[in-house]
């Protein structure tokens, strides 16, 4: 038996809701029969509705949005895509201008990739003044016979020696088994007369005196190293003969040493 006191707990409500604004029936009470006529309005669901009710039960009975509208988009289509019987062509009409951008993209990245790479490599090349003196530009006729000339060339001091005939026999007849660094006298000469090396001494880095020592070349006078007049060692602590640089002679009387 019920009493009074427990029958405010004995409630059931059930709702068949359509969508979130319309609902379809309204709460019942307890152990009536409920019904949903499809009639009351137009959204109902025509499918059968089952309403349960039990101690303090709230059920609900929802269905998909029936009111949302699909969006148009017609203002913003292409006349010839609005007809139902088209054909898709639209990548034939817009393959022109598809090319022309693709194209024009392709030349603009090109020439920013050139001037990019020009840009870069230029900056890695020498100077202006850097070039002025890798090469040096010599007036033979202004050396005499016999005589050694200093010249500066690259920051180094440039020895060029005009040789005498006396010179020159007397250096072609030395034995290569005699060399600390054996070298003949044609593998450091493109002219026999003339005689193009470097003023720095291999051992520490000194300065030479041209026409000295004990074999009539270079004497380098702060540790001893003698050198002929072909610029190689003969005595003293130096390893290694002369730097002959690369040079060539364009006329008879002009030498272009770099």
């Amino acid at each position: 038996m019920i009493n009074a006191a427990s029958r405010a707990y004995l409630r059931a409500t059930t709702q068949a809701v359509s969508n979130s604004l319309k609902p379809t029936v309204l709460a019942t009470s307890q152990k009536k029969p409920v019904v949903v006529d499809a009639a009351l309005n137009k959204d109902a669901p025509l499918a059968t509705i089952v309403a349960k009710t039990g101690l303090q039960t709230v059920s609900q009975v929802r269905c998909a949005h029936t009111d949302l509208h699909v969006p148009d988009f017609s203002p913003y289509r292409r006349d010839a895509a609005k007809r139902l019987d088209r054909k898709d062509d639209s990548a034939e009409s817009r393959k022109a201008f598809t090319y022309m951008i693709v194209g024009s993209g392709a030349v603009g990245a090109a020439y920013g990739a050139k001037a990019l790479v020009t840009q870069f490599i230029s900056s890695m090349s020498a100077s202006a003044d850097v070039l002025a003196l890798a090469k040096i530009e010599v007036k033979l006729a202004d050396i005499p016979e016999g005589k050694s000339v200093t010249f500066k060339w690259r920051g180094k001091p440039l020895f060029i020696r005009h040789r005498t005939a006396s010179e020159i026999s007397a250096e072609r007849g030395v034995s290569l088994g005699e060399l600390r660094d054996p070298q003949s006298d044609d593998q450091r000469v493109q002219r026999p007369e003339w005689l193009v090396v470097i003023g720095v001494c291999t051992h520490l880095g000194c300065v030479p005196i041209a026409n000295a020592g004990d074999f009539g070349g270079y004497y380098c006078p702060c540790h001893g190293s003698h050198y002929d007049a072909s610029g190689r060692i003969r005595k003293g602590p130096a390893p290694l003969n002369l730097e002959v640089p690369a040079h060539v002679f364009p006329e008879d009387n002009l030498l272009v040493v770099g």
